[in-house]
């Protein structure tokens, strides 16, 4: 998968028909912090609160061109995935069926549903979800929302654009993985604007299947994904997105759940943003590699801030919720 600067233009330009382009900011409140230059792109100011919405857009502009007769989008989801899939979905006079695996977010559930989506809670976790939202959509009639499309990717691509069309000479960029659209739109914008910005992967200690599969060079599933960072608690790897990344990456960091708490503190204390543990867990790899990037120009993807009230206080109090 490759994309042209013609094609994440045109990208842009449609996602702009439903949102305005988010900010990307050097604080030096981080960056006295942790001794190098920090920017923080901050998806977490997109509409739904992450960068998933862009996806949405473009996605669901595809199933109105492309599948006429359909009347409706069924996906799997933690959450924000959910939310920007009925967001398009609603305002294009689609019917959004989403899955959620059973104790989801409760926030991220109920902003789904006043999205306008049909939610159903099923299994344990976003894999088992995924396998029924897929096999509903087949007998429902409804278009498959997969967790990694070229559509899906080339509208979360448009953030990286923006990144890079602003700040073309980051030395590094922090990006977290879950099925890997969010990464792979970042590489293939850099890419298409021909920049040698390195881009580091993040996973959780707790959801490792991407670095696994990183690592080896193959897929990878895990046993479990118990992390509190849900946007990035996967087990199974999309062979699409490692293809890309797997060649795109500089490497990949796992960050454990004391660190992205430890992350979520340092936004709020730092620069009064709030970060989910995803949106977090870039910033928390930075700061396990403060040395390595001392001096340098660095990028954290904030790449969502919804995060539910409870945990929120768990990790300001010092803390770290339990799932």
């Amino acid at each position: 998968m490759r994309f042209s600067t013609d094609e994440l233009q045109a990208a842009s330009e449609l996602v702009y028909t439903r949102m305005q382009p988010t900010a990307q900011i050097m604080w030096p409140q981080l960056s006295q912090h942790l001794g190098c230059e920090i920017w923080v792109k901050h998806e977490n100011h997109a509409p739904t609160g992450a960068f998933k919405v862009r996806g949405g857009i473009t996605f669901v502009d595809w199933v109105k061109s492309t599948m006429p007769q359909m009347r409706g989008v069924c996906t799997a989801t933690r959450g924000n995935h959910g939310q920007s899939q009925a967001r398009a979905a609603t305002a294009a006079g689609l019917v959004t069926r989403i899955y959620a695996p059973f104790g989801n977010s409760v926030e991220k559930n109920a902003a789904m549903r006043a999205y306008g989506a049909q939610l159903i809670e099923f299994g344990e976790d976003f894999d088992v979800a995924k396998v029924e939202a897929m096999r509903v959509a087949q007998t429902e009639g409804l278009a498959v929302v997969p967790p990694f499309h070229p559509e899906l990717v080339r509208g979360v691509a448009t953030y990286g654009y923006e990144l890079f069309s602003t700040v073309p000479d980051l030395d590094t960029v922090y990006v977290p993985i879950g099925c890997g659209s969010g990464i792979c739109g970042t590489i293939l914008a850099r890419d298409a604007l021909g920049l040698k910005t390195k881009i580091v992967g993040v996973v959780s200690t707790e959801a490792q299947t991407a670095k696994l599969s990183y690592d080896a060079g193959r897929m990878i599933e895990t046993n479990s994904c118990a992390t509190f960072a849900d946007g990035m608690s996967v087990r199974v790897p999309v062979q699409e997105a490692l293809d890309i990344y797997g060649r795109g990456a500089e490497r990949i960091v796992s960050v454990s759940e004391e660190e992205i708490a430890e992350a979520i503190r340092l936004y709020y204390r730092g620069i009064h943003n709030i970060a989910e543990g995803a949106g977090a867990a870039p910033l928390a790899a930075l700061m396990q590699e403060r040395e390595a990037m001392a001096g340098k120009k660095v990028c954290v993807i904030l790449s969502g801030g919804n995060i539910d009230t409870g945990w929120y206080l768990t990790v300001l109090g010092g803390g770290v919720p339990q799932v």
